[in-house]
């Protein structure tokens, strides 16, 4: 394990708080957070896609979807997906 994997740990502990936390008018709920500030938050120069990955895992196990947006991530509640419609076989067509 790579030393700076529990600052990806703590990073989604953070971000996890925050989710739940008021800020920007709202009481709580998803947010966007530009890739400089995750960089400070994970202590990291750069954040490579395996750095990426190990956050987004590690947020999903928590509850929590982490979308890269290139130039900032939002992060959203995995339950925020359970009652959108679903494509089958026959919408498909």
């Amino acid at each position: 394990m790579r030393d700076d994997r529990q600052n990806l740990i703590d990073a989604a502990g953070t971000l996890a708080k925050l989710y739940d936390r008021p800020f920007g008018g709202k009481p709580r709920g998803r947010f966007r957070i530009a890739v400089k500030h995750l960089r400070h938050l994970t202590k990291c120069r750069r954040l490579f896609e395996d750095d990426v990955l190990f956050l987004t895992r590690e947020l999903l196990d928590r509850g929590y979807i982490l979308i890269d947006m290139e130039s900032f991530f939002v992060m959203m509640s995995a339950n925020s997906f359970v009652n959108y419609r679903r494509a089958n076989e026959e919408c498909l067509k």
